[in-house]
């Protein structure tokens, strides 16, 4: 059997097989990694034409996941960010291009006209997030951009999709913790924007917003912020406080999550702390959301068993608490 070739070794054949199998499987991989990465470029080129816009962007919104890279290929095409910022700000009405900004107030925005921006607003998310284009997105100011969405006050399902969809993109920004990110939002109005959607948005909106202050004070620089003058401790105090009175009728425990972990983190500033004691809401000391803390204590195996010693501790002592809260 030693001199049989390799051929009719029927032992070796099996091994023969999966390994051509494995190949093949590579082979049709990379193939189909190819085909996505060229339909990417085709709809991204698309984006520039105004004939093909509305396709292109509708099917890169939805297929963003499938296309490695898509940031940096949104980034470094020509012309297609701007593309991009044009979809956010214009609306083909007739022969004439009408800004958008003027339909936010007094309240006018469409279903169709809201999907459109948040479509746009979805590619703009990828950009924020990807690692070699986050800060040349920072950099170019375009947050800036959607500040107007996130300054609405309506609360119909158009402004609610917008507002969300914004945040969302904030949101993607300050996940990956980096100082120069929050340094550059700090600048801006995101804190009073995020205040405003913490005291009317709907409950998915608030809690996006609440994590995004959430993020921001976990940074050093971001805590600094905050608590450098009363009137930024006690704004952000103000509307927590609201919230958890509001959570005392439609309980939410991912949003009370948040909120907790916003008073916590304030408490490692000496100064918000000695204040806290004085102001911070009696529901969280007593049984109020006992109910959402258990469910919380199932979600996260214990994170939050010591919750009421916790929230007691910031009205009790002079000093920081236990901080067993953030995890």
């Amino acid at each position: 059997m030693a001199n049989i070739p390799p051929s009719l070794n029927l032992k070796a054949a099996p091994f023969e097989a999966s390994s051509i199998t494995s190949a093949a499987a590579a082979a049709a991989s990379a193939a189909n990694k190819d085909r996505r990465m060229q339909s990417a470029e085709h709809l991204v080129l698309d984006l520039c034409n105004p004939d093909l816009r509305e396709n292109a962007l509708l099917e890169l919104s939805k297929k963003r996941e499938l296309f490695q890279d898509l940031a940096p290929l949104l980034w470094n095409s020509f012309g297609t960010v701007a593309a991009l910022l044009q979809l956010m700000s214009c609306f083909k009405h007739s022969d004439e291009i009408v800004s958008i900004y003027p339909v936010l107030s007094p309240p006018n925005l469409t279903p169709a006209q809201s999907n459109r921006v948040c479509n746009a607003l979805a590619l703009l998310q990828c950009v924020a997030s990807h690692p070699d284009t986050r800060m040349l997105f920072l950099n170019a100011h375009i947050p800036l951009y959607l500040y107007p969405f996130l300054n609405t006050t309506s609360k119909s399902r158009p402004f609610e999709y917008l507002r969300l969809t914004s945040l969302g993109v904030i949101g993607a920004l300050v996940k990956v913790d980096d100082t120069e990110v929050i340094s550059f939002l700090l600048s801006t109005e995101i804190i009073p924007l995020c205040l405003r959607t913490m005291e009317m948005g709907s409950e998915l909106s608030k809690t996006v917003a609440t994590f995004i202050v959430q993020k921001i004070l976990l940074d050093d620089v971001g805590l600094e912020y905050i608590c450098t003058t009363a009137e930024r401790f006690f704004a952000v105090g103000r509307v927590l406080a609201n919230m958890v009175a509001a959570l005392a009728d439609q309980p939410s425990s991912r949003l009370l999550k948040h909120i907790i972990r916003c008073y916590l983190r304030l408490s490692d500033n000496p100064r918000a702390c000695d204040a806290l004691r004085n102001c911070l809401p009696d529901m969280l000391r007593d049984a109020t959301f006992s109910s959402c803390l258990r469910l919380m204590i199932q979600q996260r195996e214990g994170g939050y068993s010591n919750c009421f010693t916790t929230c007691k501790g910031l009205a009790l002592s002079p000093c920081k608490p236990e901080v067993g809260l953030i995890i």
